[in-house]
């Protein structure tokens, strides 16, 4: 199983490794949603599924709620996943503020895929994910669609990965956003997609959600300069939030 998985996430340039529990980011991580007793996380954005095979191999045994739009990548993960029951894919839809559909410009190495126009510091630092087309799609909201997967029971974190379009993610989970104890977010350090929300705006918009960042891990950065481009951003609920 672990060998047809990793076969599944080669085919997409990701690579399974182990971790060191002394060393490794991702020990720090499931130990920050063990802290918090999260059962549930919604993975937005899930492309072929690196993030929810990443989740099994730290150790997390909870609820996976998987959204991928994408057919090509909604197609490896239904295969990754297939085997364990607590890992959901749902219904292929983008998601969003609205209700509807949307055309999202697939990136030729289909992790940078995303509803906004690509700028060229992107491409300059990985031609690879030029766009080579596009899909049209459903969108749905958050809101619209997690009280499906939820119960009274349900301690949920949000995991959005979406190239740029994190606002309108969670434009459309406000609801949600008032019920989570924590959420990761992939933001951008400098534009690379034409309208994103930056760093400091990100900040800023997580804090009046009553959250406050606890990690930062580098995501991508420019092999020409080495400069930091996009991080992986975890946030909790500040104890003085009342959201």
């Amino acid at each position: 199983m672990k060998s047809f998985i990793k076969q599944m996430l080669h085919r997409v340039g990701f690579e399974l490794r182990r971790f060191s529990v002394e060393q490794s980011e991702n020990a720090r991580f499931i130990s920050m949603l063990r802290t918090h007793n999260v059962n549930l996380i919604f993975d937005v954005g899930a492309n072929a599924g690196q993030f929810g095979v990443l989740l099994r191999e730290i150790g997390f045994d909870g609820k996976i709620i998987s959204f991928e739009p994408l057919s090509d990548a909604r197609e490896i993960l239904l295969n990754i996943s297939k085997n364990d029951p607590l890992w959901q894919i749902a219904l292929q839809t983008a998601i969003g503020e609205e209700n509807g559909e949307i055309e999202i410009q697939i990136a030729g190495n289909s992790q940078s895929s995303s509803v906004l126009d690509m700028l060229d510091t992107h491409v300059r630092a990985a031609p690879d994910s030029k766009y080579i087309g596009k899909e049209k799609v459903a969108l749905r909201t958050l809101d619209s669609i997690a009280p499906d997967y939820m119960d009274s029971n349900s301690i949920a974190f949000i995991k959005i990965d979406t190239q740029g379009y994190e606002t309108q993610v969670m434009n459309g989970a406000k609801k949600l956003m008032s019920q989570i104890v924590g959420l990761q977010v992939e933001i951008s350090l400098v534009p690379l997609y034409k309208g994103q929300c930056l760093f400091d705006e990100m900040l800023k918009k997580l804090k009046n959600y009553g959250f406050e960042l606890w990690s930062i891990s580098t995501v991508f950065s420019d092999p020409n300069t080495a400069q930091l481009l996009q991080v992986d951003a975890t946030f909790f609920r500040a104890p003085s939030s009342n959201s």
